[in-house]
């Protein structure tokens, strides 16, 4: 993967205004995957809007680090679910029509 695609831990932490142990636990509990480039540890840029998420449950809705693994789990869950509703209405009308 090309190194541009990737953002600093440390860019994220200044701009978010969050200490850089918030990103290790996330780290440590799967909730993000890091990579090192360089001396760098880095996220990819398309786990932002995820992280954007996890940012706001821990500090808006005060939910610690299992909490947010089980509500983005669950959250994954219901967009499951919704995509095999629809898949199967499409079915159903097939039959219907």
């Amino acid at each position: 993967m090309r190194s541009e695609n990737f953002i600093r831990l440390s860019q994220l932490c200044t701009h978010y205004q969050v200490e850089m142990s918030f990103f290790t636990t996330l780290d440590e509990y799967g909730l993000i995957e890091t990579q090192t480039i360089g001396t760098s540890v880095c996220v990819h840029q398309d786990n932002i809007n995820d992280i954007e998420k996890m940012m706001r449950m821990h500090q808006e809705l005060n939910i610690n680090f299992e909490g947010i693994d089980a509500v983005l789990h669950l959250l994954q869950k219901v967009d499951y679910l919704q995509s095999e509703l629809s898949t199967l209405k499409n079915r159903l009308r097939l039959y219907e029509d």
